[in-house]
């Protein structure tokens, strides 16, 4: 097993289909992997798949070690790029020691993972018995994870290979929830002499709702509705609004047609430049490529938007709280609570669907935070419903497959590597519910840009997880 072997078998994987809920061709593939290499394999009625290779002679002894990642991938584009992700591969470049997907997310979140235990199943290292654990649908909501039965999994050590920072153990991730606002609202007749016209704001960096939030990247839905509301002194409609995608990912992309007396037009144009500007200069540090688009637009057939209700929702949309709440006073640098104002769709029936989801390491200001945001919308006149929630992983400093990793790592490496806590959610938390004294750690090797297109994988990273997995899973005991 080494990291060419890795790279190899990720490389076949971005070529599979596998957006969260639809992960068949994903499935389909661990289990023709199993067949072909006779090893024992099976598959709950959920889609989560377990592959099991018995230990090497010797070492039957040996307590079991079970490797999880999850099947599924966030699945973004830039906006206009022409791609499908239920048919077409993942195109990828390899670029200065990277690999990366200028475009569209890599899937690197968590197919790296998939790739390094399938290469550990076929591997001829002496070892005690693996269990590989696939489950499905971790990025909208852990459905996989919920639904594990209690003897699906018979190891007490589980490594997961869903982190992304090489050098780094963890060993504690926070909870969440989404927090699901719907708006309804009544049409009035377009003004005569208004014209239609689309702003937008595009280019941004996004990212991981949980490992960058804290890094001040632009929310585009937040900025479009802070622009619009300094124009509500001025007699524009709005016509739509949509802006954002995965409840998981920061929004980059956020857009609306508003109507605009035809003597104002190029005043609105000239505001919306200039407010362009500002963002550059205010995300100057974060944000490189943003892009501000105003022009007019032809064929729109929706009727706008009745005037109370756009001041109300305007106003809702920039009071949202986003962004992190609180640092934790007790793990330095770690962010505690965050919210993210993921998404807004106009739907069908004259409605608005807005969805944000909240994360803590302390439940009760994770139920907290939800109730924040949930008062926001309210009082925007939503009718708002929480849903999703899956717990945090308390960390255990005692644990034994933490000093074995420790351990590991020191001796092929030379140095101590960081033990932390994430604020990105992992499974291991509901695997802990089911399985009370199951050992946890979680490790992978270093990713940039989760969760939105560019995001890419340090191959030079790549060579020292795979060297700490091997290590650890050959000298376990």
């Amino acid at each position: 097993m080494d990291s060419s072997t890795v790279l190899s078998l990720f490389k076949e994987i971005t070529r599979i289909p596998r957006e969260s809920g639809h992960e068949g061709p994903m499935t389909e593939y661990l289990q023709r992997f199993a067949a072909e290499h006779k090893l024992k394999c099976k598959t709950d009625q959920t889609g989560n798949v377990l592959i099991i290779k018995e230990a090497s002679p010797g070492r039957r002894h040996i307590p079991s070690i079970a490797l999880q990642a999850h099947q599924d991938m966030v699945c973004e584009k830039t906006g206009g790029f022409d791609f499908d992700f239920r048919k077409d591969p993942i195109p990828f470049e390899i670029e200065d020691g990277w690999m990366v997907a200028r475009n569209t997310t890599l899937g690197a979140d968590d197919g790296i993972g998939i790739a390094a235990c399938l290469a550990l199943l076929e591997s001829d290292l002496p070892t005690g018995r693996i269990e590989c654990l696939f489950t499905i649908s971790e990025e909208t909501g852990m459905d996989g994870a919920f639904a594990l039965e209690k003897d699906f999994l018979d190891s007490k050590t589980l490594i997961n290979l869903d982190s992304e920072d090489e050098g780094q153990l963890f060993v504690g991730c926070a909870g969440g929830t989404d927090t699901v606002a719907t708006f309804t609202y009544e049409n009035e007749p377009l003004a005569k002499n208004y014209k239609p016209m689309l702003l937008k704001i595009s280019g941004g960096v996004g990212g991981h709702s949980g490992d960058d939030i804290n890094k001040e990247r632009i929310n585009a839905i937040q900025q479009l509705a802070r622009f619009l509301f300094t124009q509500l002194q001025y007699d524009y409609q709005l016509l739509t609004f949509n802006g954002g995608n995965k409840a998981n990912a920061i929004c980059r992309e956020a857009e609306a047609v508003i109507a605009v007396p035809d003597d104002e037009f190029q005043d609105m144009v000239a505001d919306f430049r200039a407010f362009g500007e500002i963002l550059k200069a205010e995300f100057r540090n974060t944000e490189p490529d943003l892009a501000f688009q105003a022009h007019s637009i032809r064929g729109v057939k929706v009727q706008p938007m009745a005037e109370e209700f756009t001041v109300r929702f305007i106003s809702t949309l920039l009071a949202c709280p986003h962004g992190v709440i609180a640092m934790s006073t007790d793990i330095p640098g770690l962010v505690e609570t965050s919210t993210n104002l993921a998404s807004v769709k106009m739907e069908e029936g004259n409605t608005i669907k807005v969805v944000t989801s909240q994360r803590s390491s302390v439940k009760s200001a994770l139920h907290a935070a939800a109730e924040k945001v949930e008062a926001a919308l309210l009082l925007g006149g939503a009718d708002v419903e929480h849903g999703g929630e899956y717990p945090g992983w308390k960390p255990n400093m005692d644990s034994h497959i933490l000093s074995v990793s420790v351990n590991s790592y020191r001796k092929l490496f030379g140095v101590d590597p960081e033990v932390k806590a994430i604020h990105a959610g992992l499974e291991c938390g509901l695997f802990l519910e089911k399985f009370p004294d199951l050992d946890m750690i979680s490790f992978g090797p270093t990713l940039r840009g989760v969760h939105a297109p560019g995001e890419r994988l340090e191959l030079a990273s790549l060579d020292k997880f795979v060297d700490l997995l091997t290590d650890i899973v050959t000298n376990f005991a």
